[in-house]
C-alpha cells in the first residue's frame, strides 16, 4: 500500500529532518571547536583571528581554492628585542659596577640642555683653537669665480634664448 503525503506535509517532513539532523552534527563537533576562528573581509579574502591561541592568517581564493598563510608576529619579534635589550642592558649596569663600585647605576642621570654645546676645558696657559679668517687675496679669488660662473650661466641662457627663438631675441 502507497503512502501518499501532500506536499506540505512532506515539506514540513523535510524541515524536520534538516533541522534534526542540523542539531545533531552540532552536537557531534567539540564545544572547543565552536566558535574558534572570527572572520573579518580583508581585501580580496579574508583575516582569519585562532581565538584559542592568538594567530592571524590571511585567507584567499585563488584557482587552486582557498588556502591561508600565517602572517608574521610583531609582537613575537618584539618581545625578543625587549628581551635582548633588558639582558643587554643588565650586561652593561654590571660592567659599569665593576669598574666603579661606588658607582649608582639604579639612578637616573641628570638631564642635560641637548642644545647647549659643552664648553672645552681649557686650563690656564693651554693653546686655544682659533680659525683664521680669508685673507683680502682669498676673498678677491673667490669673488673673481662666482663673477665669472655668473657671466658664464648668464650666457647660456641667452644662447638658449636665441636656439629656441630661432636665433632672433
Amino acid at each position: 500500500m502507497p503512502i501518499v503525503m501532500s506536499s506540505s506535509k512532506l515539506s514540513v517532513a523535510i524541515v524536520a529532518i534538516l533541522i534534526s539532523s542540523g542539531a545533531a552534527l552540532a552536537q557531534t563537533a567539540p564545544d572547543t571547536e565552536n566558535g574558534r576562528y572570527a572572520l573579518s573581509p580583508a581585501g580580496d579574502g579574508f583575516l582569519r583571528l585562532d581565538t584559542r591561541t592568538g594567530a592571524v592568517s590571511t585567507c584567499t581564493n585563488s584557482s587552486a581554492g582557498w588556502a591561508c598563510y600565517m602572517v608574521p608576529d610583531e609582537r613575537a619579534a618584539l618581545d625578543a628585542e625587549i628581551g635582548r635589550l633588558q639582558t643587554d642592558n643588565d650586561k652593561l649596569k654590571g660592567e659599569l659596577a665593576a669598574r666603579a663600585p661606588s658607582a649608582k647605576t639604579d639612578e637616573a642621570l641628570p638631564k642635560s640642555d641637548s642644545l647647549k654645546k659643552a664648553e672645552p676645558k681649557v686650563a690656564e696657559g693651554e693653546r686655544k683653537i682659533e680659525i683664521p679668517l680669508p685673507s683680502d687675496r682669498d676673498m678677491d679669488r673667490m669673488m673673481s669665480f662666482v663673477e665669472r660662473a655668473w657671466r658664464r650661466l648668464i650666457e647660456m641662457a641667452n644662447r638658449v634664448q636665441r636656439d629656441v627663438n630661432g636665433g632672433k631675441i
